[in-house]
């Protein structure tokens, strides 16, 4: 007679981890996350058209199906790329970049033509989430400024079908908010974004373009995923490649949902969203570049790999 077996109870995935209450300098508690950000990276030797980019697109169809995810193209076919201009700031010693902060400007353009006043973003990006929540990366500035934390979700460095999270705690605000001042000093950039005056050595250090390259990326939207509950992002493909020689570098897939409270995050059913993550990687395992991240492929390109926090 065969063995009874005892039932196996499946408990639900819990919700990403909370910041431990507490408050910055002036009092302001922490910031909470307020968006799930999921990222592939991909090899840039498959995007050689625009019509490669919408090739990605193509795989999500069967692991959406299968964990019951709706997902709609054919409205994207007639979107328009969008492309930016992306460049890297640090010290020659990679400073920034090894004590888990990016400071980067970036640009869109539209036909040809920059659109709008330059963007300067300024992270702190750690595997930590408290040890990002409690870095208070809002600047000294007169102007308006946007701050977005983000949970980062990512395949394993070094296999397919997993998942690890690093936490963004990031500020966005136009380059024209930051006055008149010697953009290049480290000395007045830490003035402006108080969290780099500890990376301070000496007077007169300077930031640099890092690695000498200007970035530029061509992204494009190729559909919407439905996963209920009002949670519908868009997701899209994007090439980083060299100005000037067109040199590809890196490629990446994305999508990011945005809550404003805990219990919109509740009503995501976060199994089914990972176990979509998990089986995209498997449909697009010859695409995949494990173990990178696109800031950290810029700063790779001359050799002498910082150690990033990545």
């Amino acid at each position: 007679m065969a063995k009874k077996r005892d039932k196996v109870q499946v408990k639900a995935s819990p919700p990403l981890p909370q910041v431990r209450p507490g408050k910055y300098a002036d009092g302001m508690p922490f910031d909470q996350i307020g968006y799930l950000e999921c990222k592939i990276i991909l090899k840039p030797n498959h995007f050689t058209s625009r019509a490669s980019l919408f090739d990605f697109g193509k795989l999500l169809k069967r692991p959406a199906r299968d964990n019951g995810i709706s997902f709609q193209d054919g409205e994207y076919a007639e979107e328009p790329l969008k492309i930016r201009e992306v460049l890297f700031l640090d010290t020659a010693d990679f400073r920034l970049y090894n004590n888990a902060f990016i400071l980067r400007r970036r640009i869109p353009y539209r036909d040809g033509f920059p659109d709008g006043d330059p963007e300067i973003v300024f992270k702190f990006r750690h595997p930590d989430l408290q040890k990002a929540a409690e870095i208070d990366v809002r600047p000294r500035i007169p102007g308006d400024y946007r701050i977005k934390f983000k949970a980062e979700a990512l395949p394993l460095k070094d296999e397919v079908g997993g998942i690890r999270v690093l936490y963004s705690h990031n500020v966005e605000f136009p380059l024209h908010s930051l006055g008149e001042g010697d953009r290049t000093s480290l000395d007045w950039i830490a003035a402006v974004l108080p969290p780099l005056k500890a990376l301070k050595r000496e007077p007169g250090e300077r930031v640099e373009l890092v690695s000498g390259a200007i970035v530029e990326e061509v992204q494009q939207d190729v559909g919407v995923l439905d996963f209920g509950n009002g949670f519908c992002p868009v997701a899209n493909v994007a090439l980083w490649r060299t100005r000037g020689e067109h040199r590809p570098l890196i490629g990446e897939f994305a999508f990011q949902l945005k809550f404003r409270r805990r219990e919109e995050l509740n009503a995501l059913n976060l199994d089914r969203g990972r176990a979509f993550f998990k089986q995209l990687q498997w449909e697009a395992r010859d695409w995949l570049q494990l173990g990178a991240t696109k800031t950290g492929i810029v700063y790779h390109l001359k050799g002498n790999p910082p150690n990033a926090h990545e």
